[in-house]
């Protein structure tokens, strides 16, 4: 496997939670990490790695102060993580489009003055909108909310400057990582965090899908992009393969730890735009990079918990909230 060591690396929404992850991947492997935060950014997750990274105070909307950035740094490898509009207290239209359409426009033009070896723009399965099979890159994308038109155009843009202009720019479609560092409002942490307080879990509708993929499987997969020479424009879809209801996911977080409290479920509903479906087709990526998960539910969540248990005072006084 080629190796990150010595590469110059460059990491938007470093401060979230698989940006973060991929901050400490980077500089494990023995990466020249470099990551652009805004003024408000809360960096509570990189806090203790911050001496070994190179942090530059900017927004990707500013073009000129962003040019200068990249023009300093020069990376060979750009993880593009940085969102907004996916928690659900982000309703900001204007700002959704902003940030995640020109601001990975931004970003791409000024990385493309230098040679640069890998930029992985980070999509979502938001972009896909209701399907009633496993997703497949190849499907037509019928986003539902603005965070899924927003991505969607994101992809599509790096797709089409990839190919006329011959780039190295893959796009990673996310389904939904979790584990170390993610927010604590989040399924998943929420039901760890109130099993390990001795409190009730709550959760809304259990009847509600999603593709589960833990974060060690969504670092392999930018991690094996670097082996794949000249990937340009394909997307990639990053999942599980394999789709659990938010029920079977909160009681096998209660049973794994011991059976100690009882959840508590809300109504059974199905919004307007709640799939039945919610599953990635990862036949892609396996043919592509010879990836495939390596943890099951089970496995990715007793993982999960165990650091859960180990960091749990990073969640405490309302911090880990982002």
């Amino acid at each position: 496997m080629a190796s990150l060591k010595g590469k110059r690396v460059l990491i938007t929404g470093a401060t979230g939670f698989v940006g973060s992850n991929l901050v400490r991947m980077a500089l494990k492997e023995g990466s020249d990490v470099h990551i652009i935060t805004r003024t408000k950014s809360d960096k509570w997750r990189i806090d203790d790695v911050s001496t070994y990274i190179t942090d530059y105070n900017s927004d990707l909307l500013d073009y000129k102060r962003l040019d200068d950035i990249v023009s300093i740094i020069r990376p060979d490898i750009i993880y593009h993580t940085a969102t907004y509009g996916g928690k659900p207290n982000q309703r900001d239209t204007i700002r959704i489009v902003q940030t995640n359409l020109i601001g990975t426009i931004n970003l791409i033009k000024a990385c493309m003055k230098f040679s640069f070896d890998l930029f992985v723009n980070t999509g979502s399965s938001s972009e896909y909108g209701i399907k009633e099979k496993p997703m497949m890159e190849e499907d037509l994308l019928e986003p539902v909310n603005d965070y899924g038109v927003s991505k969607s155009a994101a992809t599509q843009y790096c797709r089409a400057i990839a190919k006329t202009e011959e780039l190295p720019i893959v796009t990673l479609r996310l389904f939904s990582p979790y584990g170390s560092y993610e927010g604590s409002t989040r399924l998943i942490p929420s039901v760890i965090l109130s099993c390990l307080r001795r409190n009730k879990p709550r959760i809304s509708s259990p009847n509600f899908v999603r593709d589960f993929v833990h974060i060690k499987d969504v670092l392999d997969a930018y991690e094996k992009l670097i082996d794949i020479p000249q990937l340009s424009g394909e997307i990639l879809n990053i999942g599980s393969g394999k789709q659990c209801t938010i029920e079977e996911v909160a009681n096998k977080i209660i049973e794994l730890l011991g059976n100690c409290v009882e959840l508590e479920t809300g109504m059974a509903q199905r919004w307007s735009n709640e799939p039945k479906k919610w599953e990635a087709d990862i036949s892609k990526a396996n043919d592509i990079l010879a990836w495939k998960p390596k943890y099951d539910l089970e496995n990715g969540l007793a993982e999960t918990i165990s650091w859960f248990e180990k960091n749990i005072n990073r969640y405490n006084n309302c911090l880990g909230e982002l």
